[in-house]
């Protein structure tokens, strides 16, 4: 993690090249919901090639690039595409994009995911905004000798999902006039899903949701003092009693449906943010 640091500044110094104007927010766009970056008033997109350290998304349905400018008149950066564990990157170099952001000046990071439902209350395109997760993924992006000029080494992670940003997402929903759950996601490595004795364990440990993402990015996120706010979408339907045959279509074009509720959270919690910060 010593020079961690080093490639930071780098990263950060490529970007702004390009797009001077200090970020307040990073969004991380998840499977199927890369059109979301269509909403935002766009002054720059670096494709990741071009921002050094940066490792190269190789997920289906992932576009690859930085797109910077603003939504709701706050200054963003949004991710289209994401990296994953299963992907053979460490977690260090996954998370690297929120450590860049905060170097930029993100104080503010919205992730959002596709996630299987195992709570039998969910339903396909139910969007669920993460009150707390569990860390399965068998590893820690903050593993290794820390810098403290990224943050603390033992970072408390008593609510690593802001409450206040939780309460303005479901008064957002609910003044849409649509369901917004609040529940517990569980990351795992994947790139398999599981199996239906998994699924009962996951659900028997407290889970509601589970995913192959988010938990490294909101770790760091929190190791270096940013708000977060988390987003799944329910794309297929995990009840081991009477489970289906996955179909990775089906799940992106179910994520690709519930895009207008996710794009309603994320304007009105940006347009929250921008009223009251």
């Amino acid at each position: 993690m010593l020079d961690l640091y080093d490639k930071i500044q780098e990263s950060a110094a490529a970007i702004r090249e390009k797009w001077p104007t200090p970020p307040r927010a990073l969004v991380i766009l998840g499977t199927g919901l890369g059109s979301f970056a269509e909403r935002i008033e766009v002054e720059a997109a670096i494709p990741y090639e071009e921002v050094p350290h940066f490792p190269v998304s190789t997920a289906i349905s992932h576009a690859g690039r930085l797109v910077c400018g603003t939504l709701q008149g706050v200054p963003i950066i949004a991710m289209e595409g994401r990296f994953h564990q299963y992907e053979g990157y460490p977690l260090k170099q996954i998370t690297l994009p929120v450590r860049v952001a905060k170097e930029l000046g993100a104080d503010l990071l919205i992730v959002t995911q596709a996630v299987g439902g195992m709570n039998p209350l969910y339903k396909l395109g139910d969007v669920m905004l993460i009150d707390d997760h569990i860390n399965l993924m068998g590893d820690n992006p903050l593993v290794g000798v820390n810098d403290d000029r990224l943050g603390p080494r033992f970072p408390d992670m008593a609510a690593p999902y802001t409450a206040e940003l939780i309460e303005a997402g479901l008064a957002v929903a609910r003044k849409n006039d649509f369901v917004a759950q609040r529940g517990v996601m569980v990351a795992v490595t994947g790139p398999n899903l599981e199996t239906r004795a998994e699924y009962r364990m996951l659900r028997q440990m407290g889970a509601d949701v589970v995913g192959m993402s988010t938990v490294p990015e909101v770790i760091v996120a929190v190791h270096c003092g940013m708000r977060v706010l988390g987003m799944s979408v329910v794309t297929d339907l995990c009840f081991p009693d009477s489970l289906e045959v996955a179909d990775v279509q089906k799940i992106i074009a179910t994520a690709n449906s519930a895009e207008p509720k996710l794009r309603m959270l994320v304007e009105g919690v940006l347009a929250y943010e921008a009223a009251t910060h």
